[in-house]
């Protein structure tokens, strides 16, 4: 008998430390949310400026400033030549086109449709994406043929010291 009632309070000792461990699962669980919660929020505030440069971004309220590249001197681009470089970033792979003495093109060169690398064609003087035979006009970056709907975003150009220089993103109004 007296094993008996050794053993009960044991019994009972397990089964209330496992309401508790169950109740402390609960609040486990609720604290990591909370926390979650509060991390997002945490996020959410950090990245507020940003989103607020975002939204003028894309209302156009704010003209960006990029920063001017040097593409190459006017005396290595013959007319009718045209010119690889990376710009904005180092990522975005782009095309200068010297069209006459003066005039100077230059668009991002991944076609509008699928991201494929677009070519300057002198034969023809047109933007040509050889992935689905999409076609560019050079002077406008409108496309003229095939797949691509949209213009090829445009670079915004500047002669200075017998240089030519990328020195922003035209932005389209849509």
């Amino acid at each position: 008998m007296g094993n008996h009632n050794d053993q009960r309070p044991f019994n009972e000792d397990n089964y209330t430390h496992n309401i508790n461990r169950n109740d402390e699962r609960m609040l486990d669980r609720r604290g990591f949310m909370k926390t979650l919660v509060g991390a997002a929020g945490v996020f959410a505030v950090a990245s507020m400026p940003w989103g607020a440069v975002a939204a003028k971004e894309l209302m156009g309220l704010s003209e960006k400033e990029y920063p001017h590249h040097k593409i190459a001197d006017v005396k290595d681009i013959p007319i009718g030549d045209s010119v690889e470089f990376d710009y904005p970033s180092d990522h975005d792979s782009a095309l200068l086109i010297r069209l006459s003495d003066k005039n100077y093109v230059a668009y991002q060169n991944a076609c509008t449709h699928l991201q494929c690398p677009v070519f300057w064609e002198k034969k023809e003087r047109e933007m040509i994406c050889p992935c689905h035979h999409g076609k560019f006009d050079a002077t406008t970056g409108a496309p003229t043929a095939g797949p691509p709907r949209r213009p090829l975003p445009e670079i915004k150009v500047q002669i200075k010291d017998g240089a030519v220089y990328a020195v922003g993103v035209k932005r389209y109004e849509a």
